[in-house]
């Protein structure tokens, strides 16, 4: 579906990421750990068009992806949870899912993709007159999400969702995005839970200063001795 070819980002003279490659199959559910500064954020900026890459290729489905504006990008079903949740906090829960309806072909099934929101988030159909702003930070985070499904994915970007979350709220937020694989969606996950993530990974990367250093299985970057030190603390 997605393929990363040896791309390069700069800003000004700084270049954020250099030369990375990248992969997601059909089915996938690809995970990239890193530390802070080290691109992650970036390169999922280049894949939905939100940032210009400098030099390489991002390909879905044999379609160029970096000669195309974020909305364009958007309508081919690619579609970005970003890091901070980004909803609109005076806006009701129901206004805030509608928006992730905006474009002509989810719109068309607007009320079955509320009933898949609704029965994988209960807790939204019973706030969905509330203010977005009155929710908790987990209720926050499963809005998000839910607004991205609503788009309709054919593939579905998270940007640290875990992110300022109780432990257990964490645990609770990925066992949800395992069950979204597991209905078909193909995921890329950036996440500052490592071990849980690398547990759900089919495919995982290390990105460091900027260049994917480790790829593997979740199993297998598990092991790796790099990984067990600099990031699970073993």
């Amino acid at each position: 579906m997605l393929r990363v070819n040896s791309i390069s980002v700069s800003y000004g003279k700084l270049q954020a990421i250099r030369d990375v490659r990248i992969e997601v199959v059909e089915g996938d559910f690809v995970v990239v750990i890193g530390c802070n500064g080290a691109g992650k954020t970036t390169l999922l900026r280049a894949i939905s068009g939100l940032t210009r890459i400098s030099s390489g290729s991002i390909e879905f489905n044999g379609e160029r992806l970096d000669i195309l504006s974020p909305r364009l990008i958007c309508e081919l079903g690619i579609i970005q949870v970003p890091e901070g949740r980004k909803i609109f906090p005076l806006m009701k829960v129901k206004e805030n899912l509608q928006l992730g309806a905006y474009l002509p072909r989810p719109r068309k099934c607007i009320q079955e993709s509320f009933s898949k929101v609704y029965e994988l988030f209960p807790v939204l159909k019973e706030r969905e007159g509330q203010l977005a702003k009155t929710l908790s930070g987990g209720e926050q985070q499963m809005l998000a999400i839910g607004r991205g499904l609503m788009s309709r994915p054919s593939l579905l970007i998270l940007d640290e969702p875990t992110l300022g979350l109780s432990p257990k709220i964490a645990t609770e937020m990925l066992n949800t995005l395992k069950q979204l694989n597991e209905l078909g969606i193909p995921i890329l996950l950036v996440s500052q839970e490592v071990i849980q993530s690398l547990k759900l990974a089919r495919r995982a990367y290390v990105l460091e200063n900027g260049r994917i250093v480790l790829q593997g299985t979740g199993e297998e970057l598990s092991k790796k001795e790099h990984v067990r030190k600099a990031y699970l603390g073993l």
